[in-house]
């Protein structure tokens, strides 16, 4: 359900590929380490490090991306602060990553490649070659790659059970919307952030700031983007706060009737939420017109899931899952037994059931799996990406086309906004476990005094109830946290 936006043209290809080659990834730092015997550290995150080689050449990249227009980058030092927590951001994600499996294989590299070069225009040996006119190596793409992959499949699994979106949900946001027609906003953001349990001074000291930035757009002494850049604490600053087009079911309520009454150019706020305080821009609207068809076929099941991650190994869930099985051949209710088994924490609730869905809602494999079925009947154990299921069919209709194409796009705008929330506070939460040490230009620690219970800290995971919880309304870019 995720939306990616693509940056602005760079100048150089390797930072025109993907947003995270400019910062370089982990299996660099091990390359630099190798090489070089004696190197400073930036940062110490948990147990890893990033070196001030690679903080370097990420500013570098970002500087190179602004030549001609250094003046609407901040200055150095807050650039290298935003360009550090990114970094940092993505160590986090990458051991997050690694400690529940999930990797990226040598095919799943090899068809990012390809992916890469056909967007290019270009043969992957004319890749390597622009690659290193730019200064990069092959070994060091793909390594980026190799962070990006992971990143975005431990979003996917991160969203997996977590993010349901009703029926009654997608009816409500219908009743609202053009039965023809989708109205879309280009929006972007200024983000000055406050701390988790933020002093009233400190809130004080937000407020005048956020305020200040305002001042400037209004008076016309700076724009909107060059702002962004210069001022905003949200990852996305760099790319002027850009937070692509949205659908008005893709913006919190607590901004979308505002959003509405805005021309293009205006600029609202400041709106306090969790993370801060925030300025809102409407860039631009369009209009897309909805499509029509023939009839298509929709399924309503219920499922069982039971998930591989760090804690639970593919073998073990598995056999589970054949437990299961044997007790719902045995006459076991599949409601009941959904509502005790299942990791699925969203459906379980509901005793596994998915509502109505189309063949290719939650994948081809679990569509041909439900379409495979006889209404009443339940699946033997299959693998997904999530871990091991079985789904029983409750019954089909068919609907028009048109009408479940309306439904499908309004059901994926409303899922990304809420994993949009539900990432956020995922990021801000293991960003507020870890022990982050910055350092300074000689490599020495800036802070006061390294406690042992604050090294601990990081290995802290989020309970279910956690994870079950619903999401603040924070208005961000999917994959940004401050």
């Amino acid at each position: 359900m995720t939306q990616t936006h693509r940056p602005r043209a760079l100048r150089t290809l390797a930072a025109m590929l993907l947003p995270t080659l400019l910062f370089t990834g982990t299996a660099l730092a091990q390359d630099v380490a190798s090489t070089q015997p004696v190197e400073r550290i930036a940062a110490v995150v948990n147990e890893d490090v990033i070196l001030r080689s690679e903080l370097d050449r990420a500013v570098a990249n970002i500087q190179a991306q602004y030549a001609g227009q250094a003046n609407q980058l901040p200055p150095l030092d807050v650039l290298q602060r935003q360009v550090l927590e990114r970094l940092v951001l993505l160590r986090l994600q990458i051991a997050r990553a690694t400690d529940a499996g999930i990797t990226a294989t040598d095919e799943d590299l090899e068809r990012a490649v390809q992916g890469v070069a056909q967007q290019n225009g270009m043969s992957v040996d004319q890749l390597r070659e622009r690659l290193a006119q730019d200064g990069m190596s092959f070994a060091e793409f793909r390594n980026s790659l190799r962070d990006e992959i992971v990143t975005q499949k431990l979003r996917q699994s991160f969203a997996q059970g977590r993010i349901n979106v009703s029926e009654g949900e997608v009816d409500a946001a219908m009743a609202n919307a053009s039965a023809t027609a989708s109205q879309q906003f280009h929006l972007a953001h200024i983000l000055v952030g406050t701390p988790d349990g933020a002093s009233p001074e400190q809130i004080a000291t937000a407020q005048k700031k956020i305020e200040g930035v305002k001042g400037l757009i209004d008076r016309g002494e700076m724009t909107f983007a060059a702002a962004a850049v210069r001022y905003s604490d949200s990852p996305n600053a760099l790319e002027s706060g850009d937070l692509g087009w949205r659908g008005l079911n893709e913006i919190p309520p607590s901004f979308a009737a505002a959003i509405q009454q805005m021309s293009p150019g205006q600029v609202i706020g400041p709106i306090r939420g969790p993370s801060g305080f925030q300025l809102l821009q409407l860039v631009d609207t369009r209009t897309q017109a909805a499509g029509s068809g023939e009839k298509v076929t929709q399924f309503s099941a219920r499922q069982i899931l039971i998930k591989v991650d760090d804690k639970t190994s593919d073998a073990a869930a598995k056999a589970k899952a054949d437990t299961l099985a044997a007790r719902l051949a045995g006459g076991a209710d599949f409601t009941k037994l959904a509502g005790e088994e299942s990791d699925d924490a969203t459906t379980r609730r509901r005793g596994g059931d998915l509502g109505w869905f189309g063949a290719d809602t939650y994948g081809t494999a679990f569509g041909m799996q439900v379409a495979a079925l006889a209404d009443g009947q339940a699946s033997a154990p299959f693998k997904t990406d999530a871990g091991w299921v079985i789904v029983q069919r409750s019954g089909t209709r068919e609907i028009d086309a048109g009408d479940q194409n309306m439904r499908a796009q309004v059901r994926e705008t409303i899922g990304r906004r809420k994993l949009e929330e539900e990432w956020n506070r995922f990021l801000r939460e293991m960003r507020g476990e870890a022990f982050v040490d910055v350092r300074d230009e000689q490599g020495k620690s800036t802070l006061p005094e390294l406690q042992e219970t604050q090294k601990e800290k990081h290995k802290a995971t989020p309970t279910r109830e956690q994870q079950d919880a619903s999401a603040s309304g924070t208005f961000m870019q999917g994959s940004n946290i401050p």
